[in-house]
């Protein structure tokens, strides 16, 4: 592998509008975008349409479906399977490339050249923009954020140990809020140039 190709993983609270930094970065740097691709190609490799395997996904697992909160159906082991191979692989592309949720910055501990992000913001400023930027009423931003959160958490806990806003492995930690979409994006394509002109070996 190449000494500039690297890999950007972004972990993100909900309405904390990391999906659309995570666009942004990728239009600044020029690298490839995986997010919902991902499920895409695993809903190929598992012969399921999107719609059947998105109660699966990050977003929407929760242990609140389960009694006493005490494991997972087959299905969700299965799709984390796949999508875990996947993005293994995307990892052995000879391209740099951003990863957008779905543990990956877990999945690809072992590697040197990944650049780990999570970003999040206030919780008001999140309810802000799933009302203002996401067209929810308040109510229905209050019940996403609650669900949401404790989907990803409960998800990336079951599959790594860790809680979602965990500090481990991660070098980078932002507040969206703090400089709003483009200009986190050109904030984080800065720091990432830097890393990646200083090298990846220890």
């Amino acid at each position: 592998m190449a000494n500039d190709i690297y890999i950007v993983t972004i972990q993100r609270q909900f309405g904390s509008l990391g999906r659309p930094i995570a666009k942004k970065l990728s239009e600044i740097l020029q690298i490839e975008y995986y997010d919902r691709d991902i499920v895409e190609l695993a809903s190929r490799e598992m012969n399921k349409s999107r719609e059947e395997l998105s109660d699966y996904d990050e977003k929407s697992y929760s242990k609140m479906k389960y009694p006493m909160g005490i494991g997972t159906p087959k299905m969700q082991n299965y799709l984390f399977s796949v999508q875990q191979c996947i993005i293994s692989e995307i990892a052995t592309y000879d391209k740099s490339c951003i990863i957008v949720g779905r543990c990956s910055d877990y999945i690809l501990r072992h590697l040197k050249n990944t650049i780990n992000i999570f970003i999040y913001a206030p919780y008001e400023k999140r309810l802000k923009n799933c009302i203002e930027v996401l067209g929810m009423n308040e109510n229905e931003a209050k019940d996403m954020i609650a669900k949401v959160d404790r989907a990803r958490d409960n998800y990336h806990q079951y599959y790594t140990g860790m809680p979602a806003a965990t500090i481990n492995g991660r070098q980078i930690m932002i507040d969206s809020s703090f400089v709003g979409v483009e200009h986190t994006a050109e904030m984080l394509a800065d720091m990432i140039k830097k890393r990646v002109a200083m090298g990846f070996e220890e």
